[in-house]
């Protein structure tokens, strides 16, 4: 069974993103834990923006960060590629450049809401981006997932 996402992952994530000028947002089960949700998955998961500059910046943190990626793990992200799934770092990251259910990560970003320092997805995005995907355990996570956009609305707003 693979390791839970914890709190001090994405820490590490935003200080390192930070120090490389790498434009990102927590999306999924990572962005809804930082909104409170209490669903945890397994790896941590971002939105990067798609420019070959945050590519290659994305790259140099990853390594930063430990990873220890592959010439064509660097190139897949350099380029990109829509989903790049990491477990050859100090834990599990998967960097999503084209996340479905979502246009733009222009878009996501004039949605997103910053959480101590975070910048995380929307409810709503997240959400969109599950029912997208069709796979069972995210349709299966929407009534709760739903039910919490509509309580974190009302104590948000």
């Amino acid at each position: 069974m693979a390791a839970r996402f914890e709190y001090t992952q994405a820490e590490e994530i935003r200080d390192t993103f930070a120090r490389h000028g790498v434009r990102y947002l927590f999306i999924g089960d990572t962005g809804a834990v930082l909104l409170g949700f209490p669903d945890a998955g397994a790896a941590a998961e971002v939105f990067l923006e798609l420019t070959e500059a945050d590519g290659a910046a994305a790259v140099e943190a990853l390594r930063d960060l430990g990873f220890a990626l592959t010439d064509e793990q660097a190139a897949e992200i350099q380029r990109g590629k829509d989903f790049v799934q990491l477990k050859n770092g100090p834990f599990d990251l998967d960097l999503i450049f084209a996340p479905d259910g979502i246009e733009t990560f222009d878009d996501a970003w004039k949605r997103h809401v910053e959480v101590e320092g975070f910048p995380v997805c929307h409810p709503d995005d997240i959400i969109a981006s599950k029912a997208a995907t069709g796979r069972v355990k995210d349709r299966e996570s929407l009534p709760r997932l739903k039910a919490f956009r509509d309580y974190w609305v009302t104590q948000k707003r």
